[in-house]
């Protein structure tokens, strides 16, 4: 079973592992491949005793085994890597952060000690496009936007991620729900997925109950490390839960990420929308691009069809006008929504049909079909 075996090694090879998202073959978690008569023998290595998805990983690996020709049995063990395989597959995973899929001969080219170089899909002329999510105030339900909009986006087919950057009020992880904590792999943070979503949020190291109180120079290294020591992979849209306001974690933001777009939530109350602008305003003056505002709560639909307007109407509309750009989506106001964030259990997961979910799938293809801001920088101008 020579050439069978070949193409035995090739069908598993390709399983993609659900934690880290990338094939078997390119992660060095497959040990050994062999087999006897009709039977295929698999040796699968995990990083840790606790794998999340191990059954899952092992069923499709015995899946693809199975697809080979001329195998009718498959026997696959899942085993924990050594140190020196974990370093490997560490080493892998942060040369592919720095866009470097390349054999790097084993070497280290990142971690403690070193600058840390910029993520590959913070580079220039990576397809990711990082989208903040603002708010003047909090109570808007900002959260529970960037939640149900990214799933939305990964069921209309594309590859997305949160970042939890609300470190003091942090939310996403109950939000979006799952009890899987990020694996660490040395200096190496995969983050938690969960509905096709990775999620990293300072929610996953800190119990719910206490309080992260940290100055500025706190929150802006926390930031670094969420995006240049966390293996991401190059989603096509990075969402950023940002805090209410215009304070220290906004201006990390424009540093890090300065090719950010930003879309601004809001309800329809006038003062909502007031206080809304001053987050836009403090965007553009750090140069990131305002692309549009979702207005939430925008009406409650009762039994009898008729849409109440709870929040008054308007502020939407008055604070895209205002700042020029769309109104790229309302959401109403279901009581459904509200209970899917308290109990993880997301309404575009639970009730993709319902009102507020298409509201939702309405808003993702808005913000593909707008495209990416470009960027103009002054030292690219012609004199």
């Amino acid at each position: 079973m020579t050439s069978d075996r070949g193409r035995l090694e090739e069908s598993v090879a390709g399983v993609v592992d659900p934690v880290i998202g990338l094939p078997l073959g390119e992660t060095g978690m497959i040990r050994s491949v062999g087999t006897r008569r009709h039977r295929a023998e698999v040796e699968v290595a995990v990083p840790a005793d606790d794998w999340p998805g191990l059954s899952e990983l092992v069923a499709a690996v015995e899946s693809a085994a199975l697809a080979a020709d001329g195998v009718r049995e498959a026997s696959v063990v899942a085993v924990t890597m050594d140190e020196d395989e974990r370093n490997a597959l560490r080493i892998a995973l942060r040369r592919r952060m720095q866009g470097d899929t390349d054999d790097g001969g084993g070497h280290d080219h990142g971690g403690h000690g070193h600058d840390t170089p910029t993520p590959a899909f913070l580079q220039s002329g990576s397809k990711t496009r990082i989208i903040g999510v603002s708010s003047g105030k909090g109570g808007v339900g900002k959260s529970s936007v960037t939640v149900n909009l990214a799933i939305s986006l990964v069921r209309a087919g594309h590859t997305a991620a949160i970042l939890d950057a609300d470190v003091y009020g942090f939310s996403v992880p109950k939000m979006l729900g799952g009890d899987q904590d990020p694996v660490i792999i040395g200096d190496t943070v995969v983050p938690t997925a969960v509905h096709g979503v990775r999620c990293l949020s300072m929610g996953y190291f800190v119990p719910e109950d206490q309080p992260v109180i940290w100055r500025g120079p706190m929150l802006h290294k926390a930031i670094e490390q969420f995006m240049g020591d966390a293996y991401w992979g190059e989603p096509d849209f990075m969402l950023v839960d940002m805090p209410p306001g215009t304070g220290d974690v906004t201006l990390s933001l424009a540093q890090v990420m300065p090719r950010a777009e930003v879309i601004v939530v809001t309800t329809p109350q006038a003062a909502a929308q007031r206080v809304a602008q001053r987050s836009a305003f403090a965007a553009r003056k750090l140069k990131l691009s305002v692309r549009g505002v979702i207005e939430n709560m925008s009406w409650f639909t009762g039994d009898d069809g008729t849409r109440y307007e709870l929040f008054g109407r308007g502020g939407g509309a008055q604070l895209a006008g205002d700042l020029g750009v769309p109104l790229i989506g309302q959401i109403p106001l279901v009581p459904e929504l509200r209970e899917g964030g308290d109990t993880g259990r997301p309404i575009t997961v639970t009730d993709p049909d319902c009102e507020a979910s298409l509201a939702f799938s309405a808003v993702a293809k808005h913000l593909v079909a707008i495209g990416p801001a470009r960027v103009y920088r002054r030292e690219l101008s012609l004199s």
